[in-house]
Order: C-alpha cells, then sequence, then structure tokens
C-alpha cells in the first residue's frame, strides 16, 4: 500500500501539534511536537527580557477619537536597525483605565470594557505588512487617526510594526555606517520577533494574543502567509536569536510566533516556482518581445513552462474531495490539461459567473493596478506617497462608447496592459470602495450597456468564453483563451529571477553588498542543460550560466544557503508534503486569500496553490478564497471595501 508524504507524516506523527487549534479566548497557539510551553526550562534567566517589558506609564492618549498609543516599542534586545525593528500599539479607550501623569498615561486593563464585539480579553490584534514590494516598513515615528477609525470601532487592536525589506541598507535612525542585513528571511524574522514580543507583553495589553491576525498585498500577501504557515518553525531561531528575539517569558515558559490567522490580496509568493509558474500560466502563450521566436529567453520560458507542470505533479495539491491535483503532457510536450487546469478553470467560471449575477449594467471596466497598499499607522509613509503620486495617462484605443460593441478585439485586453505598464507609478487616485487603503493607478474606462454586449466584446477576437443569458451561468473554453484574453504575461520571461538579476526578487536573495542574486534553482538548471540551445541564439550573453551557478551556491552572514533562504520565503514549504518542511511548523487555522483575476503582475496560479495545499492540512479550520473577476493587481474584493471586509472575517474568526 502506497503513502503519499502527507499520509505518511499523519500517520507517524499522529496527536502531534500542527496548528492553532481555535480562536477561543486566552488561547496560546500551539507549539511545535518538540516544545511545551508548559513545561518551563529551570535553566533559562527569568529577567533577560524585562527590558522589553511594556511601561504601563508610558501610553498616550488621542482624547478626540479615545485612542491610547505608543510608538517606538523595541520589540527585541539586539536589533539591527533601530529604523525598522520596533513597533507602535494602538487601543480603544474603552480598554483601559487610565492616570493621567503629565503628556502620559498610566493604564490598566478595564475588564468589563466591551468594544465592538469584543472585550478586553478576547480582542483580537491585527499587524499589518504595509508594503506590496517587500520594501522595509518603518515603525512610526509620529501618530495620525486617519484610517484607524473602523479597527478602534470593532474592537480591535492593531500594531503597526516596523521590518526589514528586501534590501540590506544603512539604519538613518542610529547614523550607523555599518550595512545592515535585509532580504529573505529578515522581513519574516522581524515580524515573528514581534509577534513574541505582544505575546512576552500579554498582560499589560487589552487583547487575547493568541488572536494575531497578519494582513497584505502582494509580496506583502506572500509574506502574511508565509508568517500563517511558519509558526514556530525551527529553521528561522538562529536568526530570531541572532536579534535578541524573546523566547521565553517571566516564568520560563516558552513564547511562540504562531499566528492565528493570516489575509492577503494578491500575493506574490513561493519563489522557488514563481518563474515557471508564470511562464506556465502566461508566459508559453505569448509570443513577443523576450518570449519572441528566436531568442534564449523563448527558450527558457517554454522550458520553464514545462518544468511547472512536472513540479504540479510532484506536489500534493489536493481538491474539495482530497483527490491530488495533476497535470496531463500533450502530444506537443505542453502541460496543459488535467485535474489541476481543470481545478482553475472552475474558480475562473464561478468567479464569472458571480460577477454577472451581481453586476449592475451599464458596467464601466477600469483597469487598475496598486503599487502598495497604504494601510493605517505611519502618517509617515501617507504623506510621502502622496507626495510621489502621479496622474496616469488614458491609453489610445480605450475610448468608452457607451455600449461597449465598437470596442471589439483587445479593447479590455489594451486596456489592461496599459494599465499594467504603469508599474512604478503611485496613482493617487482611488476606487470608491479602497478610499482609505490604497491609491491605484487606473486608466480610461470601458462602458458595457449590458451583459451580452460585454460578453459580446469579449469574444469578438473570436469566441472562447460562454454566457448563458437563461442562467447567468458563465464558462471559459480553456485556460489558454482566458489568459490570452485577460491575463497576459505582461512582465518579461523569468519574470522573478531575471537573467541580469534586474528583479525586487533578486533584491530579495542578495546578501549585503551582492545586492541582487540569482535563486530560481530551477532556472538555474535549465540554462545548465541546454546550454548549448540557448548559446546558439544571437542574444545569449556569455557567462549568464556561470552567473546563475555561482550565486546559488551562496550563502548569508549565518552561513544559510540559497535554496533554505528561498524555502524560507514558501508557505508551501510547511503546507505540503513535497517538502521537508511538512508538518514541522504550527500553521494558522484562519486563511483569507483574495486575487484579482485579471492579475498580471503575479502567477496565474499562487494564490490557489496556497488554497489547494491547505483544503486538507489538520488544524486548519476554515479557508475563505475568493478570486475576483473584473479586478487585477488590486485589493481584490467582490464587494464592500477591503477594510470591512478584512474586519468582518476576523470577528468571524473569532465567534467560531
Amino acid at each position: 500500500m502506497g503513502f503519499t508524504r502527507r499520509e505518511f507524516l499523519a500517520l507517524a506523527s499522529a496527536g502531534a501539534a500542527v496548528g492553532l487549534a481555535g480562536c477561543a479566548p486566552t488561547q496560546q497557539p500551539q507549539q511545535p511536537p518538540t516544545e511545551d510551553p508548559e513545561s518551563p526550562d529551570p535553566s533559562v534567566d527569568l529577567a533577560e527580557f524585562e527590558s522589553l517589558a511594556l511601561d504601563p506609564s508610558a501610553w498616550r492618549y488621542d482624547e478626540d477619537n479615545d485612542v491610547y498609543y505608543q510608538l517606538g516599542l523595541r520589540y527585541c534586545l539586539s536589533p539591527a536597525t533601530e529604523t525598522y525593528e520596533s513597533l507602535a500599539i494602538f487601543v480603544p479607550g474603552a480598554y483601559f483605565t487610565a492616570e493621567e501623569n503629565g503628556s502620559t498615561y498610566t493604564c490598566t486593563v478595564n475588564q468589563k470594557a466591551v468594544v465592538g464585539g469584543f472585550t478586553a480579553s478576547t480582542a483580537p490584534v491585527l499587524m499589518p505588512i504595509n508594503t506590496g514590494t517587500l520594501a522595509a516598513q518603518a515603525s512610526p515615528t509620529s501618530y495620525a487617526f486617519d484610517g484607524l477609525g473602523p479597527y478602534m470601532d470593532a474592537g480591535c487592536i492593531y500594531v503597526y510594526a516596523g521590518f526589514r525589506g528586501r534590501s540590506a541598507g544603512y539604519d538613518t535612525a542610529s547614523g550607523s555606517d555599518e550595512l545592515f542585513p535585509g532580504g529573505s528571511p529578515w522581513p519574516v524574522v522581524d515580524l515573528k520577533a514581534a509577534v513574541r514580543y505582544l505575546r512576552y507583553n500579554d498582560a499589560a495589553l487589552p487583547c487575547d494574543t493568541g488572536r494575531v491576525f497578519v494582513f497584505g498585498f502582494g509580496a506583502g500577501g506572500g509574506l502574511s502567509a508565509v508568517l500563517g504557515a511558519s509558526g514556530d518553525a525551527a529553521p528561522f531561531e538562529p536568526y530570531l536569536d541572532s536579534i535578541g528575539a524573546i523566547t521565553h517569558d517571566a516564568e520560563g515558559k516558552a513564547v511562540s510566533d504562531a499566528i492565528a490567522g493570516s489575509a492577503s490580496w494578491c500575493p506574490v509568493t513561493s519563489f522557488d516556482v514563481a518563474d515557471a509558474a508564470y511562464e506556465w500560466g502566461q508566459g508559453q502563450y505569448a509570443d513577443d518581445a523576450t518570449r519572441a521566436e528566436g531568442t534564449w529567453t523563448r527558450l527558457l520560458s517554454q522550458d520553464l513552462a514545462g518544468a511547472y507542470g512536472a513540479w504540479v505533479n510532484e506536489m500534493d495539491l489536493r481538491d474539495a474531495d482530497d483527490a491530488q491535483l495533476t497535470l496531463d503532457e500533450t502530444e506537443t510536450g505542453v502541460y496543459s490539461m488535467g485535474s489541476y487546469a481543470n481545478a482553475l478553470m472552475a474558480g475562473i467560471d464561478e468567479a464569472a459567473t458571480h460577477f454577472v449575477q451581481n453586476t449592475a449594467f451599464p458596467y464601466a471596466y477600469t483597469p487598475q493596478r496598486l503599487e502598495d497598499p497604504t494601510f493605517p499607522g505611519d502618517p509617515n509613509l501617507v504623506a510621502t506617497r502622496e507626495a510621489d503620486a502621479v496622474e496616469t495617462p488614458a491609453p489610445s484605443g480605450a475610448t468608452a462608447d457607451g455600449t461597449g460593441q465598437e470596442q471589439v478585439g483587445d479593447a479590455v485586453n489594451d486596456a489592461a496592459v496599459a494599465a499594467d505598464a504603469t508599474s512604478d507609478a503611485d496613482d493617487a487616485a482611488t476606487d470608491s470602495a479602497q478610499t482609505t487603503l490604497s491609491g491605484v493607478a487606473q486608466v480610461q474606462s470601458t462602458i458595457y450597456d449590458s451583459a451580452q454586449s460585454y460578453f459580446a466584446a469579449l469574444n469578438a477576437g473570436g469566441w472562447w468564453i460562454n454566457y448563458n443569458h437563461r442562467t447567468m451561468s458563465v464558462s471559459v473554453s480553456s485556460l489558454r483563451d482566458f489568459v490570452v484574453n485577460l491575463r497576459p504575461a505582461a512582465l518579461a520571461a523569468s519574470p522573478f529571477d531575471q537573467p541580469d538579476r534586474s528583479s525586487r526578487t533578486n533584491q530579495l536573495f542578495g546578501i549585503g553588498e551582492e545586492s541582487t542574486l540569482h535563486f530560481d534553482a530551477i532556472a538555474g538548471s535549465l540554462v545548465q542543460d541546454n546550454l548549448d540551445a540557448y548559446e546558439a541564439c544571437e542574444d545569449w550573453a556569455e557567462g549568464l550560466d556561470l552567473d546563475w551557478e555561482e550565486d546559488l551556491e551562496k550563502v548569508d552572514s549565518l552561513e544559510t544557503d540559497m535554496a533554505t533562504r528561498v524555502a524560507l520565503m514558501n508557505p508551501l514549504f510547511w503546507l505540503s508534503g513535497h517538502y521537508e518542511g511538512y508538518g514541522q511548523a504550527s500553521v494558522a487555522p484562519h486563511w483569507r486569500v483574495n486575487e484579482g483575476l485579471f492579475d498580471t503582475e503575479a502567477p496565474l496560479a499562487t494564490a490557489s496553490n496556497i488554497v489547494y495545499a491547505l483544503r486538507k492540512y489538520d488544524g486548519v479550520t476554515d479557508i475563505a478564497h475568493t478570486p475576483v473577476w473584473g479586478q487585477g493587481h488590486v485589493l481584490a474584493e467582490r464587494s464592500g471595501s477591503a477594510t470591512a471586509n478584512l474586519i468582518s472575517w476576523v470577528t468571524a474568526c473569532c465567534s467560531a
């Protein structure tokens, strides 16, 4: 009798803790199987982290909005940078009984207080990851109430933690001329240290620190997924130790960094296969620019697409009936059919059907792209982004004619590409559902007066999407047709590990002064294995094969190799039986994953892969997966605002 790795580990470690059991009040996250939080280690120094104790007399108060807050709280003993490794806490006023002492207040927890649906002992903690590109997130140095209202009114504790980003840097706060380390896995490490800080100070805070929810967008959404999947994972310990992260409380009990919930919009992550996934989902259907005939990067694109099919078949991704999802190789050597492709198409069909059943026509389609979210908590960041905002011109050919009937062929497609071409611009324009959260780059709308005119326009270049007017249901003919028409490849071939090491993800895996490095072992192997064919192309640059080979052998300041650093930024490493990390971490029980189906910045299946891996993972109690038709690389929601929907989801998780 054969077993998948998932089944084998489930049998071998029956009863072992692999995730939070739920979100009940006062519940603390479970530890990895080797930890026992109830058995203090007698050898530990109980006073080791006393300097990180929260000062109850240092609270400041916003009387107009009834909010207590503290800024600049250092969350580890030996921060590499004062600019980033600290946090701010914002608390609804009713949760405290306060005594004024000059400009600050001494606060004690008011156990009788009720705000929204929570009490001072049940309130959840919400932590934003306020970068879609994994730029460093500075800790707030000033206070503003803007945007905090919905969180405070709901009775949540809002914690804005700074963390190092995708690159090493210099600490502007201390003026040090020493380069502090950045990139993988430091963003995860810093946020884990922040979570431990909250748990260490549990008694002084009016909340349940077992209810920590982290949320982010883009690469920040991917980081949120990593935090949700890797609670108390042993490979992070050397990094946490290096910054003096809290390991135990004042009684000697182990302190966990596992979280209760992870929310992400358009997550960009799983970088071991991100390039292969992008080429399989989008790149293999393109034939221009870096994928033009005769270029070596076209050959690389095709080879990466094939490698992705093989990877899927080695994975333990599951459908709702617990059947393994696989891809079938066609006669032309392309993996484009099979249960995995069918599952993706089913999600697209459902999203399109929901769209047409819940959209009032005339309907205006406005392509939008978001560079970074603007979650509240740091007024300095908001001001900086507003100052940098620029107007984005409308593309030619996107003129609305009132019916949509004349916008045939590539009208929608051209608009989407034009919106994505503004990738380096932060736009001041905002959509009405997200005005408190984000600035988005957008172009002129195309208006469709009816569902029939909308689908007729989509089919103008050839029939590929079916709309049943009687049942108001939609189905697409193939993934290829969907991608070519609505989600074309907008990024260059091998977009995350670029041949010239120029991408932001190349920065994420840089080391110190070597600010960008190759990291994709699949691409590196393909270059080595197909060197003769690639070298025969006119655009091949001498030495590219050696660049990949040398970079993949490099180690960081803690002597961690590249493969491990890539794994530490991959939520699937902990969630799928394909990887060695499976079953070796505490996994969050609550997950929310939203994606814009017209998103050309992320691989087609990134969000779905996380969901497929979570679907049958022991200890995961709920997974809210929402693909959104008609939206791209934004805080995609089918209705309402991202903030209100996030808070409603957290509230529901804590009521389960």
